[in-house]
C-alpha cells in the first residue's frame, strides 16, 4: 500500500505539471489536440470536442499537445490560436505554468500537512546523536570504540549545545580532519566517556569515520490553532524545504563529481517515498512537496526537452526578433529527449539494482 500510495503521489504531481499547462493554454484559448497523463501504452482514453484526454502505463511522465504541427489536423496553419502564431509572453505563459503549478501545489500541500497533523519540529538536546553505525568492521568509528546510540556531547574540546549547528559542527569538523586525531566526549548510557578517533580519508580527501549522524533531541509535532497559523507556518516550511534543496542544487552543479552519484531515478524515488509512507502515510504531504518543488526546478533548468530549454527557445527569439529555423529546434530538442530518456533509463537501472531486495538475489 504504501509504494502504491507513493506512486499515486507522484502521479498526481505529474497530473498537476500538465495542468498547468493545459488550464494556461485553454484560458487564452489555444487550441490543445492531446492531454496525458503518463507515457507509453494508453490505459483509457477520452475523445473530447477538441482535446484527446489518455491515462497511460507508466506515470513517470506526460503530455500536453497542440495540433501546430499535426498534419491532420482540420486547423488552418495561419489560425491565431495555434500556440505558436501567440505572442512570445502567451507562449512563455503556457510554457512555465506547469512550473508555477507545481510551486503553488506543493504550498498547498503543506497547508494540508498543517491543518491536518502539524509540522514536525525537533525539541534539542545537547550533542550529536550516532543513529548506527556504517557497515565497515576497519572503520574509524569501530577502531576508536564508538557505538550506536553513542552521544556526542563535545569534539576537540568543542561542546555541542541544543541547537541544529550542533550537527553541522560536527560534520564539517570530521570531514576537515582525514589523518587527524580528534577528542571526543561521548555519552552512552548515562555515563561520559573520552574518545580519540582519527577520519580516515575519502576519495575527495575528506575525512570520515564510519557512523550516520543525527540531531540529539526529541521529534514533537506542532498543530496550528487557527487556519491563518498553518498558512503562516506552512509558508515558513515551504521557505525552509525551498532553501534545502536549492542549497542541494548548487552542490551538486558547483561539485558534480562528488554529488553525481546522490541523483536519484524514478525508482529510487518510489523507494524513499514508501519507506517514509510505511513509517507514518502522513509523511506523503511533506515528500509531495519536496517532490513538487524538485520538478519545478528541474523543469525550468534550460535544457532541451524541458520547459526551461523552450523557455531558453523564446528568449533567444525575443532577442532576434524571430524564432530559429524549426529543424535547429526541433534536432536540438530530440537530442535532448534521447538523452534525457537515456538518463532516466540509466537511473531506474542502477536504482532497481540497489533495492535491498534485488542485492539479496544476487547475494
Amino acid at each position: 500500500m504504501s509504494i502504491l500510495a507513493t506512486i499515486a503521489v507522484l502521479g498526481l504531481l505529474i497530473a498537476v505539471h500538465e495542468l498547468g499547462h493545459f488550464a494556461a493554454a485553454r484560458l487564452q484559448g489555444i487550441h490543445v489536440n492531446r492531454f496525458a497523463i503518463g507515457m507509453g501504452p494508453v490505459l483509457l482514453k477520452y475523445q473530447g470536442a477538441e482535446t484527446e484526454y489518455s491515462l497511460r502505463a507508466l506515470l513517470f511522465g506526460g503530455y500536453v499537445g497542440f495540433p501546430d504541427d499535426d498534419p491532420d489536423s482540420p486547423i488552418p496553419p495561419d489560425d491565431p490560436n495555434l500556440l505558436r502564431n501567440r505572442p512570445i509572453l502567451d507562449r512563455a505563459i503556457v510554457i512555465s505554468a506547469g512550473v508555477i503549478a507545481n510551486l503553488i501545489f506543493a504550498y498547498f500541500l503543506l497547508v494540508g500537512q498543517g491543518i491536518t497533523i502539524g509540522f514536525q519540529e525537533v525539541n534539542y538536546q545537547p550533542g550529536v546523536l550516532i543513529p548506527q553505525m556504517v557497515a565497515e568492521e576497519n572503520s574509524a568509528a569501530n577502531q576508536a570504540g564508538i557505538k550506536a546510540k553513542d552521544i556526542i556531547l563535545a569534539i576537540d574540546k568543542q561542546e555541542l549545545t541544543a541547537s541544529r549547528d550542533s550537527l553541522e559542527i560536527v560534520r564539517k569538523k570530521i570531514q576537515n580532519s582525514p589523518n587527524q586525531p580528534l577528542e571526543l566526549t561521548i555519552l552512552r548510557e548515562n555515563e561520559k566517556i573520552n574518545l580519540t578517533v582519527t577520519p580516515a580519508v575519502n576519495k575527495e580527501g575528506q575525512g570520515k569515520i564510519g557512523v550516520m549522524l543525527a540531531p540529539n533531541g526529541e521529534v514533537i509535532r506542532h498543530r496550528p490553532d487557527n487556519i491563518i497559523e498553518a498558512f503562516s507556518a506552512s509558508a515558513t516550511e515551504y521557505q525552509r524545504i525551498s532553501q534545502l534543496i536549492g542549497k542541494g542544487f548548487w552542490q551538486l552543479i558547483s561539485n558534480f563529481g562528488e554529488n553525481a552519484e546522490q541523483v536519484a531515478g524514478p525508482v529510487a524515488i518510489v523507494a524513499v517515498g514508501a519507506e517514509l509512507a510505511r513509517n507514518d502515510l502522513s509523511n506523503l504531504f511533506q515528500f509531495g512537496a519536496l517532490i513538487s518543488i524538485n520538478l519545478a526546478i528541474i523543469n525550468i533548468l534550460p535544457l532541451p526537452a524541458l520547459d526551461g530549454g523552450q523557455l531558453a527557445f523564446l528568449a533567444i527569439e525575443g532577442v532576434l526578433g524571430k524564432p530559429l529555423p524549426a529543424k535547429l529546434q526541433d534536432g536540438i530538442m530530440q537530442t535532448g529527449f534521447v538523452l534525457l530518456l537515456s538518463l532516466g533509463v540509466f537511473l531506474i537501472v542502477r536504482d532497481t539494482a540497489n533495492l535491498a531486495f534485488f542485492q539479496g538475489l544476487f547475494q
